[in-house]
């Protein structure tokens, strides 16, 4: 699933393509929003993890994986 991070006073959002489901990102947002963590820690399908402090999230946006395209098209 493709997650896009805004982060406060940061010119560029965080994008990665994690393979959590939209229920345990979702869950990970509301933790660090709701003060339960202080990180937004999520895992992308490389194993990277990617950490952001709960005070600086913007936005968090859910959206579906994109299809990795393969080999060359001719117009």
């Amino acid at each position: 699933m493709e997650v896009k991070i805004g982060v406060q006073h940061a010119p560029r959002e965080i994008v990665l393509e994690s393979g959590q489901t939209a229920a345990e990102v979702e869950k990970a947002v509301s933790e660090a929003l709701s003060g339960k963590s202080q990180l937004l820690s999520l895992v992308d399908d490389h194993g990277r993890k990617v950490l952001v402090p709960a005070d600086r999230l913007a936005y968090v946006e859910l959206g579906e994986p994109t299809a990795r395209k393969v080999g060359f098209s001719a117009l």
